[in-house]
């Protein structure tokens, strides 16, 4: 079980490193948006076309991005959201033990289920090189090949979660 906490340790250490490099997604959406925003209006102003759907595409994709690659890193923080009337008032392996069979009846399986499901959804769209069908829009392929990657992490945060909190209901400690 202490190799399982020690690599468990890591795959969070990593999670929550590539959280804070994913963090940079939403400046960029930021600053896409507020671009988008003023050439928009200032386009108007001079009449003429200052934003392009690539852009507006971009702000999307990094949203779908930041919505996506998050959840990984934000399990790692145990920064999740839960439905808490019971869960806060019960002792720490009462709510490991709640954590654990969240995890493995619902998210593993739920995880496994999309990366499964989204693989022929993705192969599609890089067998015709998928691109956006608006005017001057980015190609689709990269962003649809997020959404296994995306279930992947998760799914291997999940199992990572799943190896703490069942450390916590069994009372074992990490040694290391």
């Amino acid at each position: 079980m202490n190799i399982l906490l020690r690599l468990a340790k890591r795959v969070d250490q990593l999670s929550i490193s590539f959280g804070r490099i994913l963090a940079w997604l939403s400046v960029f959406m930021v600053l896409a948006g507020a671009f988008n925003a003023l050439a928009r209006y200032g386009g108007r102003a001079l009449g003429s076309n200052l934003s392009s759907n690539g852009l507006l595409e971009a702000q999307w994709y990094l949203f779908a991005l930041i919505f996506l690659l998050g959840a990984a890193p934000t399990l790692a923080a145990n920064r999740h959201v839960r439905v808490d009337v019971f869960y806060g008032r019960l002792s720490l392996r009462h709510q490991a033990l709640i954590d654990l069979l969240g995890c493995l009846l619902l998210l593993i399986p739920f995880c496994a289920f999309a990366l499964i499901t989204s693989l022929p959804f993705v192969e599609s769209a890089w067998s015709v090189w998928e691109v956006s069908p608006d005017p001057g829009g980015l190609p689709r392929w990269p962003i649809k090949t997020a959404i296994p990657v995306a279930f992947g992490l998760l799914l291997i945060q999940g199992l990572s979660f799943s190896v703490q909190r069942a450390a916590v209901v069994w009372n074992v400690e990490d040694e290391s």
